[in-house]
């Protein structure tokens, strides 16, 4: 009963953090640590498995990305503006350029994880560095919202956000890629505002992004840790997975429906509390520079 119930807690928490820009790393990083999920008697495989549990509720997350914003990233049917005549004609323009600039923002992201995941995980996965990514990224959202207060963004809709305004919003997501504690959607969001895109165009395409991203590296993971698992672990990964999609479809509405009217100024000092609160608890451990 306790696995079930930490389960459903870790799916809640991913649900909310991963869309919000705080950081789901951190946040998951301490509520596992008062509610272990799978206390195996063997230390590497209860790791194994809570890796592979992060991987399927973020797989719940993304499914409510791609069932809310259907309508908006499925690229075939009928349409005012179709790519081109004959079998073009339902493909729908706006949407096929879309996915064209949600790949050349995945791009730099994607080698850099490729490429050096391990190696980063080693170096920053560790709770100082993921406790100044949440202040520093923190300070920056409450400086760029000031820089940007009384401006009036260039791109107000995800359609008007140009080919290289992609490829920099996609430069901006490799901080959270090397970086633990930065949080994806935090990157791309301080990128996108910095670039003139509006807040409403730059959450949304912040969520589309995670598409690719987010399924390319849970993929990365099932592959490395594998997939043989007890009928109780099945069970619970179920359950993981099902309360990060159900949380996760609440939080995309609220977050879509909060920034039309207000800042990210809270959510940049929610970060830095948290971070003080990470040092301050892993200072007390004597774990700042253990690898979590």
């Amino acid at each position: 009963m306790l696995t079930i119930l930490s389960a459903i807690l870790l799916g809640i928490v991913e649900g909310i953090t991963e869309w919000l820009p705080v950081s789901s790393t951190a946040h998951m990083m301490l509520v596992h640590i008062f509610f272990p999920l799978y206390n195996h008697p063997e230390a590497a495989q209860q790791a194994a498995f809570y890796n592979v549990f992060e991987v399927v509720i973020q797989l719940g997350a993304i499914l409510a990305v791609v069932l809310y914003f259907w309508n908006r990233i499925w690229p075939f049917g009928k349409s005012k503006r179709p790519l081109g005549e004959g079998i073009l004609s339902y493909v729908k323009k706006d949407v096929f350029f879309l996915w064209v600039k949600i790949v050349i923002a995945c791009i730099p992201a994607a080698v850099i994880g490729l490429l050096f995941d391990d190696q980063i995980d080693a170096l920053f996965g560790k709770p100082f560095f993921i406790a100044m990514a949440l202040i520093i990224v923190g300070i920056i959202f409450i400086v760029v919202e000031r820089l940007i207060k009384d401006k009036e963004p260039t791109m107000v809709r995800v359609r008007d956000i140009t080919f290289r305004t992609a490829l920099y919003i996609g430069l901006f997501q490799v901080l959270a890629a090397v970086f633990p504690g930065t949080s994806r959607s935090g990157a791309t969001i301080i990128g996108a505002l910095l670039l003139g895109v509006s807040r409403s165009a730059a959450v949304e395409f912040t969520f589309e992004l995670a598409i690719p991203v987010m399924a390319g590296a849970s993929l990365l993971k099932l592959i490395k840790y594998g997939a043989a698992f007890s009928a109780f672990e099945v069970v619970i990964l179920i359950i993981g997975m099902v309360t990060a999609f159900i949380v996760s479809m609440l939080v995309i509405r609220s977050l879509l429906k909060f920034i039309r009217t207000h800042s990210f100024i809270p959510f940049g000092i929610y970060r830095i509390v948290l971070g003080i609160v990470v040092l301050i608890f892993f200072g007390l451990q004597g774990s700042l520079w253990t690898v979590m």
